[in-house]
């Protein structure tokens, strides 16, 4: 018997950054959405794009920023990162690092495995991590490492931007920063993702579908979509 499959799958999500965005606002998501429950959250953009005009004042404080998220026990206020889920992930996700530095990745900041103290002597965790000067088409930039790593890649046009944004097999979800509505339209119209969000990141609503494209997902879970997909149409014919 055929049954209904729903599944919210995997993502290798990009960050889309136009130089007339909201800068600070900007800064603050991205920190989010880059190393939020250290990566490993579906959601999370793994790919950051910055047009070319912004890329090296991003990449300073970007760096900047994330040197100061402090890894430590989860238990301790002062700590910004937390642990790997598990030793078979924490392999993987220092296997996806070593493999950035062969596709010849630069690492701005982290990439290091962390070794506390206490506590949480035995737990995994890694340094939030940053790499520039991959291609799009490398592994780093092509899997889902799902953990604290992000890569950044400059663009020069909306079609630059679109290019490298779909140019995965994913297609979950994608942030866009600008102020122009006209432009944030005309991407979010074009880039192959299930969720879009502009100007912001993580903003959900029950009632609004929740899923991705291509390998990402199939079906939608959430609002009128949810509730057609758990239900069956019934059709009642009376002759009088």
């Amino acid at each position: 018997m055929f049954k209904k499959l729903s599944l919210e799958l995997g993502g290798k999500n990009p960050n889309i950054i136009f130089n007339d965005c909201n800068w600070e606002k900007m800064l603050t998501e991205t920190i989010r959405s880059s190393f939020g429950n250290q990566g490993q959250i579906c959601l999370c953009g793994s790919r950051i794009l910055i047009e070319r005009s912004a890329y090296e004042n991003f990449k300073k404080y970007f760096v900047e920023i994330t040197k100061k998220l402090t890894v430590g026990d989860p238990l301790d206020e002062t700590s910004k990162q937390g642990a790997i889920v598990s030793k078979l992930h924490f392999d993987k996700i220092m296997n996806c690092i070593e493999t950035a530095k062969e596709e010849g990745g630069k690492i701005l900041c982290g990439g290091n495995a962390v070794k506390l103290s206490g506590r949480c002597a035995d737990g995994y965790f890694i340094e939030p991590t940053i790499i520039e000067g991959l291609t799009q088409n490398c592994k780093t930039n092509q899997e889902e490492i799902f953990g604290p790593v992000v890569t950044i890649q400059p663009f020069d046009t909306e079609e630059e931007a679109l290019q490298l944004a779909n140019a995965t097999n994913y297609g979950l979800a994608a942030s866009i920063w600008t102020q122009d509505i006209s432009k944030a339209n005309r991407m979010a119209a074009k880039v192959e993702s299930g969720i879009i969000w502009v100007n912001c990141w993580l903003v959900r609503d029950l009632r609004t579908p929740f899923g991705g494209m291509k390998n990402s997902g199939v079906g939608r879970e959430g609002g009128w979509e949810a509730l057609r997909f758990f239900t069956e149409a019934k059709n009642v014919c009376i002759q009088f």
